[in-house]
């Protein structure tokens, strides 16, 4: 009989974000993983709907979205006995996890541990999870070695597997500024410019926008007509503290705040820029990093979290302690005065996804699912 592994989400294709992203990602590997394998796959998700699907990434039969956390937790309960190996894709769904443990004991029951959802105080429900389930696939060293000190966590039930370029992400064969991203924001091919996407909310000021904001200040007086582009939806308070971080430095005629952008402008913006700036203190992975350098777009990064992990602790980005603002000032100076070269850039893309592309993370998830079933 076919194994039955089924994927648990809570919002997959009905909202966006870097544990979306990711998660569509890992559903497609585990669809293509199972087509190979000869498995029975599944992905059941809390809050998508059914229409919200999107089929490039597994088959509508393969898909049920609830749209409802209490029709899913019911229908989890009910068809428990029936799972091989039950994979969450957020600490979120820990109840649902811990139910099905108990109906079935025999049920492999994997996390996926992200980030600072796993790192902060948890429930005696999320701990218990951690403790009693069978895996838990981290996306970064960073949030392994955070899991492991902070919850007493066994190291060996961690599995370190990276966050990997979507296999849909429309990646450049040439490297210029597009045109139309120029003539939106009155921008010449040569002035440098500078990139951020990330989502801007008051809950989450870790990302680091506030420290390039005060570096380009300092900047513009070696490069007088730096642009920095800050993109993602915001808050309205998190967009009120920003607009003021930009006024009092001085920046206002420096700095765009372009909004929320659709996946399918994505690649432009990333050839739009000289350098992608994202000094988080916080960040479990960085998804959007490995999409930068997939573009061929230099990546700065900080260097207290996992983001490491998405530049290769060096080889593939620069890294800066995300308080100094010297560090910031000094590497994106050097970007600026030696940009890549088209050839550059190329290398730095065919780099990225030697080390991140989708085809060596389906063999990995694999190798995981059938060590698994071989106990």
């Amino acid at each position: 009989m076919a194994k039955k592994i089924i994927l648990f989400t809570l919002q997959t294709f009905s909202s966006t974000g870097g544990i979306q992203k990711m998660t569509r990602t890992l559903a497609h590997a585990l669809s293509t993983a199972a087509v190979n394998n000869g498995w029975d796959f599944k992905l059941w998700s809390a809050y998508d709907k059914a229409g919200d699907l999107d089929l490039r990434y597994l088959p509508q039969k393969n898909f049920k979205g609830f749209g409802s956390r209490l029709k899913f937790i019911k229908k989890a309960m009910l068809s428990a006995v029936k799972f091989d190996v039950v994979i969450l894709s957020h600490i979120n769904l820990a109840l649902a996890g811990s139910i099905i443990k108990l109906i079935n004991p025999k049920c492999k029951i994997w996390l996926v541990a992200h980030g600072i959802e796993v790192w902060r105080k948890l429930s005696f429900v999320k701990i218990n999870l951690l403790k009693n389930c069978d895996k838990i696939i981290c996306v970064s060293n960073f949030t392994k070695n955070e899991i492991v000190k902070r919850h007493g966590i066994i190291a060996n039930k961690c599995v370190v597997l990276n966050n990997v370029v979507d296999p849909f992400m429309s990646l450049p064969a040439a490297f210029e500024k597009p045109a139309h991203l120029l003539n939106k924001y009155g921008l010449s091919a040569n002035v440098p410019i500078l990139f951020t996407l990330t989502r801007l909310s008051a809950a989450e000021q870790y990302k680091g926008y506030e420290q390039v904001i005060k570096a380009v200040s300092k900047l513009k007086h070696t490069f007088p007509a730096i642009t920095y582009i800050i993109a993602g939806a915001a808050d309205t308070r998190e967009e009120a503290r920003v607009k003021k971080l930009i006024h009092d430095n001085n920046v206002d005629k420096h700095v765009i705040l372009s909004g929320f952008i659709n996946e399918t402008e994505l690649t432009d913006y990333f050839l739009l820029a000289d350098v992608f700036v994202l000094p988080s203190r916080n960040e479990g992975f960085g998804i959007v990093f490995i999409e930068a350098m997939a573009c061929g777009l230099p990546v700065i990064c900080g260097n207290i979290d996992g983001s490491l992990d998405a530049i290769k602790n060096g080889e593939l980005g620069t890294s800066v302690n995300p308080d100094n603002l010297y560090e910031l000032e000094n590497a994106i100076t050097q970007c600026l005065l030696k940009p890549l070269t088209l050839p550059a850039r190329k290398k730095l893309q065919h780099n990225c996804l030697a080390y991140f592309n989708e085809a060596d993370y389906i063999k990995n998830l694999q190798q995981l699912l059938n060590n698994e079933f071989a106990h």
